[in-house]
């Protein structure tokens, strides 16, 4: 960084580089940003109905429906019955596309040779502040959906 750059520019320009990275990344391996941002949710998450999916995706009923039916129909997920309610259903994950990890390399790579150069303390400080960032982003968006 510059001393001259701002540094709400900076980090500005960080979440910006993620956000293109996440769609480039899902273009790659044929899929929306949402259809791959759903699949990892649901890595993240496990399996869950496609209410809370929509909810955990920002996406409401119909947009909930069409996602799971393109994920359905790519082989990535499977709808199943809900254990503890068979009433229910819910959205099984069951493989990743292929060649995202062929797509995420490069970056993985450059991320991994940044973090080699910092201490092991200072990683555990970015990490705790990756933890702390997303609950706090997690709670505005929370918020935001609550209005």
């Amino acid at each position: 960084m510059s001393t001259a750059e701002d540094p709400s520019a900076v980090y500005r320009r960080y979440l910006s580089a993620v956000l293109l990275h996440a769609q480039a990344s899902a273009r790659a391996v044929g899929l929306g940003a949402t259809d791959l941002y759903a699949l990892n949710i649901l890595e993240l998450h496990g399996a869950m109905t496609p209410s809370e999916l929509g909810r955990m995706a920002g996406l409401t009923t119909g947009p909930t429906t069409r996602l799971v039916d393109r994920l359905e129909e790519g082989g990535y997920v499977r709808r199943a019955p809900d254990p503890g309610d068979r009433r229910k259903v819910v959205v099984q994950p069951l493989h990743q596309p292929e060649g995202l990890d062929k797509a995420l390399a490069p970056a993985r790579a450059s991320i991994g040779e940044i973090l080699r150069g910092y201490r092991p303390e200072e990683v555990a400080v970015l990490f705790d502040y990756f933890a702390r960032a997303a609950d706090a982003y997690q709670h505005a968006t929370d918020q935001l959906t609550e209005l």
